[in-house]
């Protein structure tokens, strides 16, 4: 018995080690960004366009450009991942295509982005002609976060009892009836989860908005979704390695760096936000 508990007490204290180690981390990394951008971050910064090649001036167009690309590649994604989840769950029966779509959505879910990228560039910006645009970014950004919605969905569902359902059965309710008024309310919170993986994961992504949307260096705001346009993250990675003096861009680096990591916490706020309403309300009714 005590060498249970010796081992008990080894383990937690172990458990409780890692994670103070893992928030240490993300504080020290968040510490240094802030305190090596925050002294360029201004109004000027935040809302004028950049000048000199990037080594002056602000980042309003990649704030843009970002926002855009986040806001286009969630509502090509979230409606059609929530809906491909909805049906691998509560419509297809436990059968080899089931898992065949389990397999290929976990396999999709794992492919590196540059190659989601170049299948943009190839089906987007190409054969249907979009050319490097906002609708071809989002719509790559969307199928890279797709297979994330998906399981989230669908895990999602799989946590609401089987009793519940078989309650809005007896009551003569219908499935569609059952899974929009009974079993997704139940699952938002759990499902709004997809949605902020995703947009953390599309605000940071370099590689397929290089092929697909993103500018060098374009000093002024879309007016469609056809224009291109500059993003935050291919900014950040331009202006330290375009070949210009490092120590002269540095601190433009450490600003973009701040901006988009406030950007990213700003979003999955009103995510969780979100997310809360949706808990309170299942527990009020």
């Amino acid at each position: 018995m005590i060498n249970k508990r010796i081992q008990q007490t080894l383990a937690f204290g172990a458990f409780r080690i890692v994670s103070f180690l893992v928030v240490a981390i993300l504080f020290i990394i968040l510490g240094f960004i802030v305190v090596r951008g925050f002294s360029v971050i201004s109004w000027e910064f935040l809302t004028s366009m950049p000048e000199d090649g990037m080594k002056k001036g602000g980042i309003l167009p990649a704030i843009v450009g970002t926002m855009c690309l986040i806001a286009g590649s969630m509502i090509f994604a979230f409606p059609i991942g929530v809906l491909s989840g909805i049906y691998i769950n509560e419509y297809l029966t436990d059968n080899w295509l089931k898992r065949f779509m389990r397999t290929m959505t976990n396999n999709l879910a794992g492919v590196p982005s540059i190659v989601f990228g170049l299948f943009g560039m190839a089906l987007f910006v190409n054969t249907l002609k979009f050319g490097d645009s906002i609708i071809a970014g989002s719509l790559t950004l969307g199928l890279m976060v797709l297979p994330v919605i998906i399981r989230t969905t669908e895990e999602a569902l799989k946590s609401v009892d089987d009793s519940v359902r078989l309650g809005s059965y007896s009551l003569g309710a219908s499935k569609l009836q059952t899974i929009h008024r009974v079993v997704l309310p139940i699952a938002y919170p759990n499902i709004i989860t997809g949605l902020i993986l995703s947009i953390s994961r599309v605000s940071g992504e370099t590689a397929p908005i290089l092929f697909t949307v993103a500018a060098y260096f374009l000093p002024k705001l879309p007016n469609s979704i056809f224009d291109q346009v500059m993003a935050l993250p291919y900014h950040l990675y331009v202006i330290t390695t375009s070949g210009t003096n490092i120590e002269e861009t540095r601190p433009m680096a450490y600003g973009t760096a701040l901006v988009l990591i406030a950007i990213v916490l700003f979003v999955n706020l009103l995510a969780n936000a979100l997310r809360r309403y949706f808990g309170k309300k299942v527990k009020m009714n």
